[in-house]
């Protein structure tokens, strides 16, 4: 069975999200909507997004973080029977006419986790751009394979049982450092990845919740728990590898 939803986390984007669910609504999608504890203004907004049909909301009372915030809508999404769902961020950075792209690709392969391989414009911020390199040696060395060729992206396709699993099984990051952990975690149980290509923009007037310091060092902090946990699971994971 492949029943697909969006789970949008928002936390104070009460100006771009009304475009993201109606470009995911025009594209057949169900949302899931994950109110991070957001101000009253965005509060509203999603609210009345959610008197659509296909809009389900969850509302958080304490603020998450994204990761949380994911991690909440995934669980919603599985709980109102869908299959997988397109994790989308309701900044208005991803390409939504890819959806089709990504959907079709997960229909194809329904096992595997799709991910996107993000093609920036101008807008990156430089200071963003060059941190995610050194996150993706990381990511290489404590996944013992070159296979993720992006970890902070955050528009992929979850199937939901393996990926709820996993969330049920360990204590994730709920903050920026789910993206790269939870996919890390996800490669030691060899799950099957497809990555596609997708144009990212920073829109001018966008408001983005990363904190250069403290989420940075809150990476820093996740990639050397995966490290040591790669350390003890190593003869496993290439064992398991070597066989299949």
């Amino acid at each position: 069975m492949h029943k697909p939803c969006a789970v949008i986390p928002v936390y104070n984007h009460e100006r771009a999200v009304p475009a993201v669910v109606a470009d995911l609504l025009d594209a057949g999608l169900p949302c899931v909507l994950v109110d991070d504890a957001s101000d009253p203004n965005c509060a509203q907004v999603l609210a009345q997004l959610a008197q659509a049909a296909n809009v389900h909301l969850v509302t958080l009372t304490v603020n998450q973080g994204k990761g949380g915030a994911v991690i909440a809508g995934l669980r919603e999404a599985a709980r109102l029977g869908f299959s997988h769902a397109l994790q989308v961020d309701a900044d208005g950075q991803h390409d939504l006419a890819d959806v089709s792209r990504f959907l079709d690709l997960s229909r194809t392969h329904p096992q595997a986790l799709v991910c996107g391989y993000p093609q920036y414009d101008a807008s990156v911020p430089k200071g963003r751009l060059y941190a995610r390199y050194l996150t993706h040696v990381w990511v290489w060395i404590n996944s013992l394979s070159l296979q993720i060729p992006d970890s902070m992206c955050g528009f992929r396709v979850y199937p939901l049982p393996p990926t709820l699993a996993l969330i049920d099984s360990v204590q994730l990051g709920k903050r920026m450092d789910f993206d790269p952990e939870v996919l890390v975690r996800l490669a030691w149980r060899n799950q099957p990845m497809r990555w596609l290509p997708t144009r990212v923009h920073y829109p001018q007037d966008g408001l983005s919740h990363f904190r250069l310091f403290h989420d940075n060092a809150l990476i820093s902090k996740m990639h050397a728990k995966l490290f040591f946990g790669m350390l003890l699971r190593a003869p496993r994971i290439l064992w398991q590898r070597w066989r299949a």
